[in-house]
């Protein structure tokens, strides 16, 4: 096994070679909240205990597990790219995230709105107003990671868009303006993805773009964490919750009745709480 300043050399046992990147882990470690010398602190361990045949997964397992032990906030940030798979195995919890991420930033949302086209009619994910304009939002979700969206979703996508744009801005009955057709997904788009959609108009949103402005820097910077990234809620507590549409972490400081329901003690329904409190800022 070979290392240098930025990336380590794996070899596994079957022959492979893998680079894995400290820079990438360390950015991910930075995002949690967590401060330099934790951080420093991770990287060494981890480096000290790699061994050939190593998978990035167990590399990543093990910075989680000593997040953990210093504090739950930071792993319950560091998990959140699995956090939002874990919104599956359909897709439907995830179109009420994207409508609650759009909720916080002042649009008011539907959900699951049936809207006619010139041709026909569509069944579209979100619909999103917000000064006098409407916002036409399809959710792309994908339970397995590896899965990305390719040029032929936004290809379908801006022609469903198109054909219920050119019926509702005929029509007077409407109070706003469809302007803007968006795909969101938790994964990635491939390159001619990106350059249909930069190229038709089309708005789009996933874990990593656009830079700067993606789906984790909007979560990261307004502090709407999907309930799925707590490392104290249960897997079926989750799920009870996910059922009753309580999507994101600060709806349950609200809803925290449902924890009562699940037979939460209070001490650990104090413990969950100020868990979400911290991620939520609030």
């Amino acid at each position: 096994m070979e290392t240098s300043p930025n990336k380590i050399t794996i070899v596994k046992a079957s022959g492979e070679v893998v680079l894995f990147s400290l820079t990438k882990l360390k950015k991910s470690l930075k995002r949690t909240g967590a401060d330099d010398a934790l951080v420093s602190e991770i990287l060494k361990i981890v480096q000290d205990e790699l061994y050939e045949g190593i998978t990035t997964k167990e590399i990543y397992n093990r910075a989680f597990a000593l997040l953990k032990k210093k504090k739950n906030v930071f792993a319950s940030k560091y998990k959140l790219k699995k956090a939002i798979y874990e919104l599956g195995p359909t897709g439907f919890p995830f179109e009420h995230f994207v409508a609650a991420i759009l909720k916080y930033s002042g649009y008011k949302v539907k959900i699951g709105e049936v809207l006619q086209g010139e041709c026909v009619q569509h069944e579209v994910d979100v619909l999103a107003h917000k000064n006098n304009e409407t916002t036409v939002v399809e959710c792309k979700f994908h339970s397995e990671q590896g899965l990305v969206c390719n040029v032929k979703i936004p290809l379908y996508i801006h022609s469903r868009y198109q054909d219920v744009k050119n019926h509702w801005n005929t029509f007077n009955k409407h109070k706003t303006t469809l302007t803007q057709g968006w795909v969101v997904t938790n994964t990635r788009f491939t390159d001619d993805a990106e350059k249909y959609g930069n190229c038709a108009g089309l708005y789009l949103l996933s874990w990593d773009y656009p830079k700067e402005n993606s789906l984790k820097d909007i979560i990261d910077r307004l502090g709407l964490y999907p309930i799925t990234v707590s490392t104290l809620l249960t897997k079926r507590e989750k799920q009870f919750l996910l059922n009753r549409d309580v999507v994101l972490c600060r709806e349950l400081i609200k809803d925290s009745f449902y924890l009562d329901h699940l037979g939460v003690s209070d001490t650990r329904k104090s413990r969950i709480l100020s868990e979400i409190q911290q991620l939520c800022s609030v």
